[in-house]
């Protein structure tokens, strides 16, 4: 990331924070390297299980004319969160999926992070490039068809050793119901606000 960009990312992400400054300050001098930024604003956040979300980025970082919004990767709870348009009306329904926007808050490190629990798979560019949420359903549905043709369920499984796993099932029949849908009382449906 050359220093312009890092600069205008450093910039762009600190702008959904209270006190921007104080968040520049967290990023370099605090313990964790993190800061809370708050969802809405700038951006919602979808947060998926990391062995769906890991194979959906990659998806969308090879897509020819699409520029790959943000994508943060917290290994310790094994979760990927996307940057999308805020939507406070949208609603994302799936096992172990949260949409956070407006009321909610995110744990980020700066930037150019790539290291530890809290790093960026793909940082933010500083020109406000946010995952288009129609690519990134697709690419998560397809992500979602490869688990369950891989492993036979949308979960990763380890096989003991000395044993064969079972035959996939009909691939359908294992697929849960992720999708964006509109809750028309304003209110979110079965998705949760709190930090990552």
């Amino acid at each position: 990331m050359a220093l312009s960009q890092w600069t205008s990312a450093v910039e762009w992400l600190a702008a959904a924070a209270r006190e921007p400054r104080v968040c520049k300050n967290d990023w370099q001098h605090s313990v964790t390297g993190s800061h809370l930024l708050a969802a809405g604003r700038f951006w919602d956040v979808l947060i998926v299980p990391s062995c769906l979300g890991m194979r959906a980025a990659d998806m969308l970082a090879c897509l020819p004319r699409l520029e790959p919004g943000p994508v943060l990767l917290n290994s310790r709870r094994q979760r990927i969160g996307f940057f999308l348009p805020p939507d406070p009306a949208a609603a994302w329904a799936g096992e172990g999926v949260r949409y956070l926007t407006t009321g909610s808050w995110i744990a980020t490190p700066a930037p150019h992070c790539r290291w530890g629990d809290l790093r960026w798979v793909c940082p933010p560019d500083g020109n406000g490039t946010l995952h288009t949420p129609a690519a990134l359903e697709l690419a998560l549905r397809v992500a979602m068809g490869e688990l369950v043709r891989d492993h036979g369920t949308t979960r990763h499984r380890v096989a003991s050793r000395g044993t064969k796993d079972a035959p996939s099932p009909d691939s359908t029949s294992l697929l849960p119901s992720l999708s964006r849908r509109p809750d028309l009382s304003g209110k979110m449906s079965g998705v949760g606000g709190s930090p990552t």
